[in-house]
């Protein structure tokens, strides 16, 4: 998924969280090899000469503050002695623009790519296999699965992981606390049980104890894995729907109990866009959404009467009994295959994903969710109370299918329509997620 729909937590100034050329002209002259996967076993990223060459790396507008980009380029520079060319790039046409660059010879060394889009980029070609330097590259830590696993294209490491975004559910503790619920839950039968106290306190038609929009897919998908279905599976050179399955039945019929209960029946054809349901919630007219760190700005932008204080977060408890895999979001770095300076841009992406790096600028200076457990579990004690949540939600992470034309499904609105159609109860789970199983077949 595109890291451009989660806002860094610096953006919105939760000070809690913040406590904390062309392409190289000739490949450098390192003993490491630095062609793509060739599966003879570990391999770490060697030390490589620069001087006078210049490593391209493309990021994407609003993923990186120019302080650590500026701060990895230092260190780069003091590692190899060549220098880089920062080219940021906006997100309206992206993918036709990488496409384009990664099947060129003129192409960027290292670009910032959206999670869900580097299965597509590595179908093509377009990127370096970096399974043998993967030990090396984690550096002693455990990535997030949302993070890694779209970027793994059959068993192969095709991008490192960056940073995430998470969804979690953020609340109003006024409206809670008006209706007797004094603390987060932490198990589903306690999120019920406090929202159906939500629900009893607030008898308005168009309040919502919490608004689940039908088409929310993203949010919807969270019931399916928290059942112990996927999305979608490969079986040899082919995908398969994973929504017809017993278990995956039953986390459809889990989403629709909780939403026909819990959001209004309006809701249930909509998308969380019309209306906005951040206005939604800064209007009063919900207590809670599953939503993304961007949402703590805006409802405390469109209503000024909310306050920090007034808000908190929880990752979603699964009826499984533990949290719900929440979708992730985020960004991934990719090395052009046909880069000639695939050495130096090893040791680059080495450095921007490194604990350090994580740790003081990823998660200290830029406040997105850093890419491994560790690097979270670091965060603990400096976390606000609102972004707690998310934290907490993203280490129990998934994301959508490592498959070249995933991308389709979501452009089309197939399953944003199946969720809403179940919602709505315009198809039973087992119709709609026939169809959608069909679709994905034929796409993927």
């Amino acid at each position: 998924m595109s890291p451009r729909r989660f806002t860094t937590t610096a953006a919105f100034g939760l000070t809690a969280a913040l406590a904390l050329s062309a392409c190289a002209s000739s490949s450098s002259d390192s003993d490491t090899d630095s062609g793509s996967g060739s599966g003879s076993g570990p391999k770490t990223v060697a030390a490589a000469k620069g001087e006078g060459k210049t490593l391209t790396v493309w990021t994407m507008n609003g993923d990186y503050t120019e302080a650590t980009i500026d701060a990895i380029n230092a260190e780069f520079t003091k590692q190899t002695g060549a220098q880089v060319d920062v080219q940021i790039q906006e997100w309206d046409g992206i993918t036709t623009k990488i496409s384009t660059a990664l099947s060129t010879d003129n192409t960027p060394d290292v670009l910032d790519l959206g999670n869900t889009q580097v299965a597509s980029f590595a179908a093509n070609g377009g990127l370096v296999d970096v399974t043998d330097y993967k030990a090396d590259l984690a550096q002693g830590r455990t990535w997030l699965a949302g993070l890694e696993e779209p970027a793994t294209v059959e068993g192969k490491l095709y991008a490192v992981p960056g940073f995430a975004g998470a969804r979690a559910v953020m609340y109003n503790k006024k409206i809670w606390a008006e209706a007797g619920v004094t603390k987060a839950p932490t198990t589903y039968d306690e999120l019920t049980q406090s929202l159906d106290k939500i629900k009893a306190a607030n008898k308005a038609a168009d309040f919502s104890p919490l608004y689940l929009p039908g088409q929310q897919w993203a949010a919807g998908m969270q019931w399916v894995w928290d059942a112990g279905a996927e999305l979608a599976t490969q079986e040899g050179d082919s995908w398969k729907g994973g929504l017809s399955s017993p278990e995956a039945i039953k986390g459809l019929n889990d989403f629709k109990t909780f939403q026909n209960t819990y959001s209004t029946k309006a809701s249930q054809g909509l998308d969380t866009d019309k209306p906005d349901w951040n206005q939604v919630f800064a209007d009063g007219k919900t207590s809670a959404i599953i939503t993304t760190t961007g949402s703590l700005a805006k409802v405390m932008e469109l209503n000024p009467e909310i306050k920090e204080e007034d808000l908190g977060t929880f990752p979603i408890p699964g009826i499984s009994g533990e949290t719900q895999p929440a979708m992730l979001g985020g960004s991934d770095w990719g090395i052009a295959a046909k880069s000639d300076a695939v050495d130096l841009a090893l040791v680059w992406t080495k450095i921007a994903v490194s604990p350090e790096f994580q740790d003081k600028y990823v998660y200290g200076n830029d406040g997105w969710i850093p890419n491994s457990t560790e690097a979270i579990e670091a965060a603990q004690p400096t976390l606000s109370e609102q972004l707690k949540g998310f934290y907490d939600a993203a280490l129990n992470s998934k994301a959508t299918p490592a498959a070249a034309q995933w991308a389709t499904i979501e452009g089309d609105k197939s399953i944003n329509e199946m969720f809403s159609s179940i919602a709505s109860g315009s198809k039973t789970p087992e119709e709609a997620a026939k169809e959608l199983d069909a679709h994905i077949a034929d796409t993927l």
